[in-house]
This record gives C-alpha cells, sequence and structure tokens, in this order.
C-alpha cells in the first residue's frame, strides 16, 4: 500500500506531504483545490508521462516522493532484486524530480533508474482509473486489451510464442520483398556488389594488416633512432673497461670473499648470476643491432600499402577487418540475388510453414479469449446486479478478424493475422429485458459506463496483486441509490487492497475509513494547495456541503449524519 506521497512545486502544490492509511481513503473539495492534481503526481510518481509545464512557477524542479510496503510474495521483489536494488521490510521508496529542461530523474530505495523501470516497478502497485477510461469503454478496439488483461495470466505464454513467429513471418514477407523489387534495379545491385567485390579481392588484404604495417612503418622511420639508442646499450655493458668487465671483478673479489666468510655465499651467487644474465643481454642487444634495416624502399612500399588500405578504408569499414566483413555480406548478398529464384522458392516455403505455426499460436489466443471472456461475463453480470445493472445482458463477441493490409494464404484459406492475434473482438450490451445485444459503444449511457467500468476493475484488479488502486471520479453520472451501490462496490474493493478515491458523492464520501479535505488558499500572492484529515464533525460539514452544493443548513447537516450512520451500519454488517 501507499505509506505517505511528498510532492513539492508541482503545479499549484508547494509543499506538500499526505499519509495513508489501509482501506478506503476518500479525497473530497471544492473544483479546481487540486485533488485531480494529487492523482496526476501520482500518475507521474509511477512513470507517467511528465511535462515542463507541471514544475511550479519561479521554481527549478518538482520533486514526488511516494513510500510502499509491499507482501513479501509479491512478483516485483524478484525484479527489483535483479536490478540490484536493496529493499528492507518490503519497503520501497518511488522518487520522481522533473527540470524546467524537460529531464527526469527517477530512483528507487535511492538508485537512479531509468523511467521505463520506474514505470514497470509503479504500475505493478497501484492501477490508476480515471475518466479518461471510460472515453476507452466507448472505444472498440480497447475491448480487447481489457479482456487480454482479464486472461493476462494464461494469456501471456502462448501471446509471447505468437509474437515471435509474427516478428519472424514479417522478417520473411520483407526478404521477399526485396528480392521481388524490378529486374532494372536488381540488376544495377549486381553490377555494384561485383564492382567492390572486385576491388576487395584485387588488394589481397590480411586481417589486421593495417595494424601490423603500421607498427613496421614507425620502426623503420625511428631506425637510425633506434640504431643508435641500442649500440650505446651494448657499449655499456661489452668491451674493455666497460660494465660486464666492472662486473666480473666484483665476481672475483666476492668468490675469494666468500672463502673466508661462507655468509657470503648467497650474494657471489647472486652477483655472478646477473653477470651472466647481463652477458645474455649484451649478445642479445648484439643480434637486434645487426637485425636493424635502413631500407627506404620498404619504408616507401609501406605508405604505398596504406594509401591503398585508407581508401578502401573510406568506402568499406574502419579497419582491414571491417572491410572483409563487408566482403563477406557482398559476397553472400550477390549470391543471394543471383540465384534468386531459388531463395524465392525456398523463402516462400518457410513462410507457408511460419503462417501455419502462427495460426495454430493464433487459434490457441483465441481459445484463452473465448474461455476467458465467458468467465468475465459472468463476473460482471454479478457484479452489475449489485449495482443495480441485474437486467443488463453483457456479452464478450469474438469474431476472426476478415479484412486487413494484407491476408496470408494457410493451407487454402485466407487469414489475416496482427500483432496480438487475429481476432476482433467488442462488448455488447443489452440494459433492458427483450432488447437485442448492440454494441456496448452505441447505447450506454454514462452512468451505466461508470458502473461497467468500476465492475471491471474491481475484478481486474483483485487478480493483478496491486497494492493500490485510485479511482478518479469514477462516480460520474450517477445518484440516488445507484450512488449508494457505488459507495458500497468501492468500499467492498477496498478491502482487498488499499483503496484512493476521488469524489462528489456524498454517499462514497461517507463509506471512507478516511476523510481527506482538499483546499487551496492565496498566500503572498500565490495560490497553493493543503490536505487536512476530517474528523466526525468536519465529516458532516463536508457532506452537508456535498448534499446541499451552496448552502449547508440543519436539514442537510442530519442527512449527512444519516448518511454516516448508514455507512456504519454497512461496514458492520460485513
Amino acid at each position: 500500500m501507499l505509506i505517505e506521497l511528498s510532492i513539492k512545486n508541482f503545479a499549484i502544490i508547494e509543499e506538500l506531504t499526505i499519509p495513508f492509511e489501509k482501506g478506503l481513503t476518500v479525497l473530497t473539495g471544492e473544483t479546481g483545490a487540486g485533488k485531480s492534481i494529487i492523482i496526476d503526481a501520482i500518475g507521474l510518481l509511477l512513470g507517467g508521462r511528465g511535462s515542463v509545464e507541471f514544475v511550479r512557477h519561479g521554481k527549478k524542479r518538482a520533486e514526488i516522493e511516494g513510500l510502499f510496503t509491499v507482501h513479501s510474495d509479491h512478483t516485483i521483489l524478484k525484479k527489483i532484486d535483479d536490478l540490484g536494488i536493496d529493499i528492507e521490510e518490503n519497503m520501497l521508496v518511488l522518487r520522481r524530480d522533473m527540470t524546467l529542461q524537460g529531464k527526469s530523474i527517477c530512483r528507487i530505495n535511492g538508485k537512479l533508474v531509468t523511467l521505463g523501470i520506474l514505470r514497470e516497478i509503479g504500475q505493478s502497485l497501484v492501477d490508476i482509473h480515471g475518466q479518461h477510461e471510460h472515453q476507452a469503454l466507448m472505444q472498440a478496439d480497447q475491448h480487447k486489451e481489457l479482456l487480454d488483461d482479464f486472461a493476462k495470466e494464461k494469456l501471456l505464454p502462448t501471446q509471447a510464442e505468437y509474437q515471435l513467429l509474427y516478428k519472424r513471418a514479417k522478417n520473411l514477407q520483407k526478404q521477399l520483398l526485396n528480392l521481388s523489387e524490378n529486374e532494372q534495379e536488381m540488376a544495377q545491385r549486381v553490377d555494384l556488389l561485383r564492382y567492390q567485390l572486385e576491388e576487395i579481392g584485387q588488394a589481397n588484404l590480411e586481417p589486421e594488416e593495417d595494424v601490423h604495417l603500421a607498427n613496421e612503418k614507425y620502426k623503420l622511420a625511428n631506425s637510425e633512432k633506434l640504431f643508435k639508442t641500442l649500440q650505446d646499450s651494448y657499449d655499456s655493458l661489452y668491451g674493455d673497461g666497460r660494465g660486464l668487465d666492472y662486473i666480473m671483478n666484483a665476481v672475483s673479489h666476492l668468490e675469494e670473499a666468500q672463502t673466508i666468510d661462507n655468509g657470503l655465499r648467497e650474494l657471489h651467487e647472486n652477483v655472478s648470476n646477473s653477470y651472466y644474465l647481463l652477458e645474455e643481454a649484451a649478445f642479445s642487444l648484439r643480434n637486434q643491432l645487426e637485425e636493424i634495416e635502413f631500407d627506404p624502399a620498404r619504408l616507401e612500399m609501406i605508405d604505398e600499402r596504406l594509401n591503398e588500405i585508407q581508401k578502401l578504408k573510406r568506402k568499406y569499414g574502419k579497419t582491414v577487418v571491417d572491410i572483409l566483413e563487408y566482403s563477406a555480406k557482398v559476397e553472400d548478398e550477390l549470391d543471394t540475388i543471383i540465384h534468386k529464384d531459388d531463395r524465392i522458392q525456398n523463402l516462400e516455403k518457410e513462410l507457408e510453414s511460419v503462417w501455419l505455426d502462427l495460426s495454430v499460436e493464433a487459434q490457441a489466443i483465441t481459445d484463452i479469449r473465448k474461455e476467458a471472456a465467458a468467465a468475465l461475463s459472468e463476473e460482471i453480470h454479478k457484479q452489475l446486479k449489485a449495482l443495480y445493472m441485474e437486467k443488463t445482458v453483457f456479452d464478450i463477441r469474438i469474431v476472426e478478424r476478415l479484412a486487413g493490409k494484407q491476408g496470408s494464404q494457410v493451407e487454402g484459406k485466407t487469414m489475416y493475422f496482427g500483432p496480438d492475434g487475429r481476432d476482433e473482438i467488442e462488448f455488447y450490451l443489452a440494459t433492458n429485458p427483450g432488447e437485442p445485444l448492440k454494441p456496448l459503444t452505441k447505447i450506454a449511457s454514462g452512468g451505466e459506463i461508470s458502473r461497467i467500468m468500476l465492475a471491471l476493475k474491481s475484478i481486474v484488479s483483485s487478480s493483478q496483486g496491486l497494492t493500490s488502486v485510485i479511482f478518479d471520479e469514477v462516480d460520474t453520472g450517477v445518484s440516488g441509490r445507484v450512488a449508494q451501490a457505488i459507495a458500497e462496490k468501492i468500499h467492498s474493493a477496498s478491502s482487498k487492497s488499499q483503496v484512493l478515491c476521488i469524489t462528489h458523492l456524498p454517499q462514497v464520501a461517507a463509506m471512507a475509513d478516511t476523510h481527506l479535505y482538499i483546499k487551496k488558499e492565496e498566500e503572498e500572492e500565490r495560490v497553493k494547495t493543503l490536505v487536512s484529515p476530517l474528523l466526525y464533525k468536519e465529516k458532516v460539514n463536508e457532506l452537508a456541503r456535498m448534499i446541499s452544493g451552496v448552502e449547508v443548513t440543519d436539514l442537510t447537516k442530519q442527512h449527512a449524519e444519516e448518511l454516516l450512520q448508514l455507512a456504519k451500519q454497512h461496514k458492520q454488517s460485513i
């Protein structure tokens, strides 16, 4: 659950720290006080899209931080461990800073992470359901996503296999398209590839040749200096009155000394060994001197070869190895084009096999969706009954896609595959007995959409292991006994996970375990948002304001107290 939220310099919020409790927390207040801004802040903390417009005017950055606790068996803990993030007592601190330059700085338990990782972690903890999701329900192409979300535990492995095959099929199609280009372009390509292959082949390149030649060139260009330094080293060691003579003299004296003092034997051996090592080094120096070449012709030849290699590098790669690899690719492409008819035939056979495998996986996806659709429909009917839509018939229709950019032939049948299968999915509804089922997008009212979406979220959220669910004004378009049913449904959801709810319905506010009041006030000609928890009398006044809308009277206060008493009785009866 979300334990605490801290917001600083975000929109009209100067600085705010809000502690949250278990159960149902309701946020109320006048329109424009900043209720939705708080939800926006949570959305950004969970990886939502940011904007410099969120940074409070006159400030350099906005800061949002949230403390969460998760169950020890939550699946996200393994992901966090894989990321090398330390976690103690199953507590997570998510933080996101946004600067005026548009940069986002994200941290989890103090460790810098990408926005993508913050989003992955955050969205596994909290689900935000706002009014925009009503619009999603009114778009038929979103219905598939809602069903797949319900069925994802069974669906994900099959979808993963399907998507691998789909990607492979698209790649094969691309290869076939490239091979089927017009003959003139293909002939021009063949001429170019042959020229490049011949040019590289005539150079007779060897791997790392440029590196070896560059080293040899440097050595030849500095041969005089090398000769002089080696000659000086050799002369210092070998010859009459040179270093080795002095060391041999020391060896002779130590040999005599160790006959007098046995303790000098090891020192004599060390000096003697050093002499022989230095003598061997002197002989090596002499050999090196004899091998040094003064060869201007060789140096000129190396320069010409390096210039030739450099010209090829400008065309085909940064190193000789790159050039040789490019040559191998050219050779493969040339062979493919020359034998393109055979290649096309092989690709077509391979693609035919992939389409067949893809159709099998697509059917498996369809079967899972149909099974999930039946289960989801049954659950939704149960939920709708509690929301006074007991006579409503809800159905999820799954049909095969019959059109697309390009059909694929599978065993003589044309099939249209998409990235997520070959199903078209749409929700159907009949709100009154005797009426035929019609697309939900065409007949549902605003209040009905609110209840259907609440039913969907109640079902899906309970199966996702979410620690918190946020409802942002999901009670739009309802009143009376329906409002009371929605209030009871939202409170019921809070028994499975923490629920935060922004509402304008007094019935929902009365159900709150914690009631937070949001208000804005002006200080030094700047507006800022404040949050305060309400005690019983303050709750009565706020509910009365929500009931009356304008003037709070004794009658509206009595009504507010009645709502609170009914809410208390409902909670005790559960």
